[in-house]
């Protein structure tokens, strides 16, 4: 509770004494009054002051001008009918109540949010003569080394130069498993350091880092308005003036022509209060406040409501497959020896030297099933050649790797493999060796995530060959995919399932690859952007793990915040036009005002706090 919250709860309590205890004082006339303006004045002199502000301002119009004409009337009535003023000190005792428990909610759904995202670091340890030297991240140029203890949050991105540890990334991921970590790995600002003392040169500045690029993209959400939200301010706007345009006229017309203006009066007050859009103004925004602090919860970055709510309108989801359905990292599958004099030991071991100095993914996977870099062999004379292959001399001998047009120019007559997947041939002084089977890893939730979203609705998209990509779509359930894309395809490709979709259409791709097609979707969804700048940038949703089923996921917080939203339009508007329509008749009183008024904006902010709570 803030100390603001905290000073209005103990006004709220002293006002509702003070009025309980005067109903035992027995006084009349001008003392009575004075007495019972105390409580008034103490519960509500904040609320008439906003009205006279708004007043020298030009914008009247607004809930506090109408409490205050309300509760001020009901004053004035109560002169000159019973003395009673416990109805109008009531209204602006129970609106406080109201406003206090919806700044409490809107600063729970806060806490919530800053907690599950508390990931901005205070310092940096840089080590001295003097030893341990803590300083604002903010100082800290790249390529210096810091120092990283156990408990400590990582505070700039880097690469450990020393030491080893685990990682905790639920801040960043949602997931509570450990990361395990050591010389060499690279590390984002945010994660805490469980055990080893870690030293960590950085390779960004802090304001450049992800920490501080995800705790900008939460600031920035809330500027992102929906559609629900435009419609909710453009209607207060234009509802205000009317009903307070309605009350007037209830109060004056029917005192014309039937009499009894106190009557009139009364319920013109009534009317006025029952008027307020209190719980409309507020449970809205609150509700997508709340969708978007549950999916940060989860390690699911949406910019803004105005993402959340087309995203709860996806009917199909396109998803690009390299990286996204598949780990990205290539795995070497299988050696096949095609030659007696090389065994699929030596023929690994002369396609990862040859591959020693290339940067491609097939090579780092060679490299990876064959670490044993150090060994006799002298590589010399290495050739890429593009579009073909590696050639090098290795101990003498011209070892060509490659695929099959390069196995044909050096004269090499190649053989087929029946496994899918990429085939990385080797010929030996032009004489066929036999060939390597490199292969993208399936990721763990891929089947979960395509039967969550619905086979029917989903749509593969890659770049590889129809072999590979018809193997994959089976093992997944895929229905409807497109292979052999380049990137200019991809995007015509889209275009064609965008005009053809009947509803919204969402793109997941992992990064600045997809960023055409990202930004073409209707909602575009980074996968496994933990670290990923690009895919930060690129994307309207960032699912911050490699974990296609959290896009379904998504899809299901959305869908609920947005039944939530909808729930509470209903709800507010029709009990409001139920209480006027009552309240104008004579059939309500001013405590049914009180209700309408303040017990539907706390029953719809209990409801957006609902938004908050992930959904199975």
């Amino acid at each position: 509770m803030t100390p603001k919250q905290r000073r209005n709860l103990i006004r709220i309590i002293i006002a509702a004494a003070l009025l309980i205890g005067l109903n035992f004082v027995d006084v009349s006339g001008g003392e009575r009054f004075v007495l019972y303006l105390v409580p008034y004045l103490v519960v509500g002199y904040d609320i008439v002051l906003k009205a006279f502000h708004g007043l020298k301002n030009r914008r009247p119009l607004d809930e506090s001008l109408l409490m205050t004409i309300a509760t001020l009337g009901a004053f004035a009535l109560a002169i000159y009918e019973d003395g009673d003023y416990n109805e109008a000190i009531a209204v602006m005792l129970f609106y406080q109540i109201g406003e206090w428990f919806q700044s409490y909610a809107i600063g729970r759904s806060r806490k919530n949010i800053s907690e599950l995202m508390d990931i901005r670091p205070d310092y940096a340890n840089i080590e001295t003569d003097d030893g341990l030297e803590q300083v604002d991240p903010d100082d800290v140029e790249v390529g210096t080394v810091i120092i990283v203890q156990p408990g400590e949050k990582v505070p700039i991105d880097g690469v450990i130069v020393e030491g080893s540890s685990t990682l905790n990334t639920v801040a960043l991921t949602g997931e509570s498993l450990p990361r395990e970590v050591s010389v060499g790995a690279e590390v984002i600002s945010g994660c805490i350091n469980l055990s080893g003392v870690l030293k960590v040169r950085t390779s960004k500045e802090f304001g450049e880092s992800t920490a501080s690029k995800i705790l900008e993209l939460v600031e920035d959400a809330s500027s992102r308005k929906s559609r629900s939200e435009d419609f909710i301010a453009k209607f207060a706007r234009i509802y205000t003036p009317v009903v307070v345009g309605c009350a007037v006229g209830l109060a004056i017309v029917p005192s014309i022509i039937f009499g009894g203006w106190e009557t009139w009066i009364y319920r013109a007050l009534i009317f006025l209060v029952i008027s307020c859009p209190c719980a409309l103004v507020i449970s809205i925004p609150l509700s997508f406040f709340a969708g978007i602090g549950g999916a940060s919860r989860a390690g699911i970055l949406i910019k803004g409501s105005n993402f959340l709510e087309t995203l709860s309108k996806v009917k199909t989801v396109v998803l690009d497959k390299t990286g996204t359905l598949t780990q990205g990292s290539f795995d070497v599958e299988a050696v096949h020896s095609k030659n007696l004099n090389f065994d699929a030991e030596k023929l690994l071991h002369l396609a990862a030297h040859v591959e020693r100095y290339s940067t491609h993914p097939i090579a780092n996977s060679l490299r990876k099933a064959y670490p044993n870099e150090h060994d006799d062999c002298t590589v010399e004379a290495v050739e890429e050649i593009s579009g073909r292959g590696i050639r090098a001399t290795i101990n003498g001998q011209v070892v060509s790797v490659g695929n099959e047009k390069f196995m044909d120019e050096v004269g090499a007559s190649w053989k087929a493999c029946y496994k899918v997947g990429t085939i990385i041939h080797v010929a030996v002084d032009g004489e066929y060796a036999g060939h390597v089977v490199i292969a993208d890893k399936i990721k763990p939730h891929a089947k979960e995530a395509v039967e969550a979203l619905g086979a029917e609705n989903v749509i593969m998209l890659t770049g590889d060959s129809e072999k590979i990509a018809s193997k994959v779509a089976d093992e997944l359930g895929i229905k409807n995919y497109r292979s052999e894309l380049l990137p200019a395809d991809k995007v015509t490709e889209f275009e064609k399932i965008l005009s053809t979709s009947s509803g919204k259409v969402a793109f997941v791709g992992d990064g600045i690859n997809d960023a055409p097609v990202l930004s073409r979707a209707d909602v575009g969804i980074a996968m496994g952007a933990l670290g990923s700048d690009a895919a930060i940038e690129a994307a309207d949703v960032v699912l911050m793990d490699d974990d296609p089923l959290k896009i379904s996921k998504a899809i299901r917080i959305a869908r609920k915040c947005l039944a939530i939203v909808k729930q509470n339009i209903v709800f507010a508007i029709g009990v409001k036009v139920l209480c006027l329509i009552l309240g104008a008749v004579g059939l309500a009183n001013m405590w049914a005002a009180i209700f309408a008024d303040v017990g539907v904006m706390i029953l719809a902010v209990l409801n957006s706090i609902r938004s908050l709570i992930l959904p199975r």
